[in-house]
């Protein structure tokens, strides 16, 4: 007797054709096998056919098509990328070393000098000892130094009463509307790792525009939140001219400028993910074409 076996598909089913009947063996066709001739051969390579093929895309459980593996890794480094933007602005925003704001080292005596550093929402004073400041400087500083240190909040966020150091008045309105600028930037984060959560995890690709948004717009208002502050602080140099003060602007704005690039690079890469074709390939055929017909014409010559 001849011994019978069967082709089976990628979900374990018998591969046959219409009459049941498949593989001939010793002239003898038997059931369970792909049937003869081209409609067996095409059975089976149709089967086959479904296997593997990691870079196709996948489809959701409505039949939508989905993003790809390659895709989805694209999305998550950009992702990552926005990430480090979201971090280096909460780093800026809840740090007051925006500013720092220095009067001449022998102004008060000879032993100590009195300097300050500003953020958003409060401003310290720090008394150095002039022997531990560097002789070559001639102003107080840097803040770094050890020495006491007093800090309190500003007040017009909840009073509206305006701060008062070196006989200078802060610009309330400068300074909320830079807080508020900044507020609302980590807002529209927040909303942009939302929909791109949302776009990994229900694998849609609807949601890269709107995150791609939130995030351009979060880094913009970063960068404006940064030049209001710098306003409100020459506005607060100039309220009183009795105290010589030099300011310098410390390593929290740093932070506050590389957040603002980031996000909006990481915003522009989500914004290029979520088109419907690659830019890339826009360009590249049209070089590929070309040498093409340029290799066609030689053939063509010879």
């Amino acid at each position: 007797m001849w011994s019978t076996f069967f082709v089976t598909d990628e979900e374990g089913r018998p591969v046959g054709g219409p009459g049941g009947w498949g593989v001939q063996v010793g002239g003898m066709p038997l059931a369970g096998g792909p049937a003869q001739g081209p409609v067996g051969l095409n059975s089976l390579m149709s089967g086959r056919s479904t296997f593997g093929g990691g870079n196709k895309r996948r489809r959701t459980a409505s039949g939508t098509q989905a993003m790809s593996e390659a895709q989805e890794g694209k999305i998550k480094l950009a992702f990552f990328v926005a990430i480090v933007g979201v971090v280096l602005t909460v780093l800026g925003v809840g740090t007051e070393f925006w500013v720092e704001l220095s009067p001449p080292k022998h102004f008060y005596n000879n032993q100590t000098c009195l300097t300050a550093h500003l953020g958003l929402w409060k401003g310290c004073t720090k008394t150095l000892w002039v022997a531990d400041i560097d002789p070559e400087r001639e102003t107080c500083g840097p803040a770094e130094l050890p020495g006491e240190t007093n800090c309190t909040y500003f007040k017009f966020f909840t009073t509206g009463e305006t701060a008062v150091m070196f006989q200078k008045t802060t610009h309330k309105n400068l300074s909320m509307a830079s807080a508020m600028l900044a507020m609302f930037s980590l807002f529209l984060m927040v909303m942009g790792a939302i929909c791109i959560t949302m776009a990994l995890s229900k694998e849609i690709l609807f949601f890269l525009k709107p995150a791609s948004v939130c995030f351009i717009l979060s880094g913009v208002l970063v960068l404006l939140s940064l030049l209001v502050f710098h306003q409100s602080v020459l506005a607060f140099l100039s309220s009183d001219h009795s105290v010589p003060l030099h300011h310098e602007l410390a390593w929290s704005v740093s932070c506050i400028g590389c957040a603002g690039a980031v996000l909006i690079v990481g915003g522009v890469l989500f914004l290029l993910l979520a088109l419907p074709y690659s830019p890339w390939q826009r360009c590249l055929p049209h070089k590929n074409q070309a040498g093409t017909s340029s290799r066609s014409s030689g053939r063509g010559g010879t």
